[in-house]
């Protein structure tokens, strides 16, 4: 870390269903002088966050508009359909969306999933948040598409959830600002990309053992000898009588 660096604090973005626990622990323990403040904000408004300076770098779901933005795609979800413990598709281990056709499907306003067809039927509201179309689902008025893991986190008892393996997927990625690409972010990168803290991309690497061969050579070398190293196998002549 440099003096330029002390005090500072890295704001790490991240929209729901996103979990940063593990990359955190990490950052925690490499760089114990930085604290680093999680900043849980709408998938909707991460960008703007993100422009505006108010988060180092932040976990975002793709498609994003990239404008402005370096993006690292990071993991795909498994996809899944949330319906009431009743619900007939609960029978199978997995659903098909064309199971889905005669349903009405919630489209909620911030909806993770990028549709080129909407699948089931239009349902009567389009519900402002995931959280109230995982509602609305309870009460027996629709069903929901999401990324598994929205659905575990708006888990409710009377609700459940199936895969559906042909439906869309969302994408998690790690962005930042591309003129904002500070050594705080780099470092957090390579703590994503798995980067040991010996790797050759980190800042703080412990330098590898030099051979003793290595450090003899570059201690000869300092000291301006000028003998050549004689092959192996040849015997060095003694030196003649004077």
């Amino acid at each position: 870390m440099t003096d330029g660096e002390t005090g500072r604090v890295f704001r790490l973005a991240y929209v729901p269903g996103v979990t940063p626990a593990k990359w955190v622990n990490v950052w925690t323990e490499r760089m114990p002088d930085v604290p680093i403040t999680l900043v849980a904000v709408p998938a909707a408004e991460v960008v703007a966050l993100l422009r505006d300076g108010g988060a180092d770098a932040g976990f975002v779901r793709l498609p994003v508009d990239r404008d402005g933005l370096s993006v690292i795609p990071l993991y795909v979800e498994t996809t899944v359909v949330v319906v009431p413990k009743d619900h007939a598709v609960t029978a199978a281990d997995e659903v098909a969306l064309a199971d889905l056709t005669d349903d009405e499907v919630l489209h909620p306003l911030d909806d993770a999933i990028e549709w080129a067809v909407r699948p089931g039927q239009p349902a009567f509201t389009r519900p402002p948040t995931t959280a109230t179309a995982v509602e609305l689902v309870a009460a027996g008025t629709g069903l929901l598409l999401v990324p598994q893991s929205l659905a575990r986190l708006h888990h409710r008892r009377d609700v459940t959830y199936r895969p559906v393996p042909d439906a869309p997927q969302s994408q998690v990625a790690l962005a930042w600002p591309k003129d904002a690409t500070t050594d705080l972010v780099e470092d957090f990168i390579g703590i994503v990309r798995g980067r040991t803290v010996n790797s050759s991309r980190g800042r703080t690497p412990a330098s590898p053992a030099e051979k003793p061969a290595q450090r003899q050579a570059q201690k000869s070398a300092k000291s301006g000898s000028g003998r050549r190293a004689v092959p192996a196998g040849r015997k060095r002549k003694g030196n003649r009588p004077r």
